[in-house]
């Protein structure tokens, strides 16, 4: 008889779609593929929020509205990601707004994100609160 392994458990990705982080938005955050819609993009700068990962927010922000730095507070728990709308945003548009509700411990943002390609990539360009 051989040793029995246990089979991996695999946490699904913190923007809520069911792979892994590692196949999800650790793929785009290490660099290895770029976000292919807004909608994606959206779901990545959500989880980098989560992992605090400043230098891929930054990365991903439209040159024209991207701030010098960015200091994300270690102490936000962010529990969860609901996409309420994408419009345009795919492989075949040049702009793409994503509405969408962020929860965290002790409260939610609810933003609707605009999305601009820059060089082939989306960008994040700015949002407007909407409660």
């Amino acid at each position: 008889m051989g040793v029995q392994v246990p089979p991996r458990t695999r946490t699904p990705c913190p923007c809520g779609l069911p792979e892994s982080y590692e196949e999800c938005c650790g793929r785009f955050h290490g660099g290895a593929a770029a976000a292919p819609t807004a909608e994606r993009l959206m779901r990545s700068r959500y989880t980098a929020f989560v992992r605090l990962d400043a230098a891929y927010l930054l990365r991903t922000w439209h040159p024209r509205t991207r701030p010098a730095r960015l200091d994300l507070d270690p102490g936000t728990r962010w529990t969860g990601l609901e996409i309420l709308a994408a419009e345009a945003g795919s492989a075949f548009h040049s702009t793409g707004t994503v509405t969408f509700r962020a929860s965290f411990r002790g409260g939610s943002l609810h933003e609707r994100s605009r999305f601009e390609r820059v060089d082939g990539a989306w960008v994040y360009v700015d949002g407007e609160f909407l409660d």
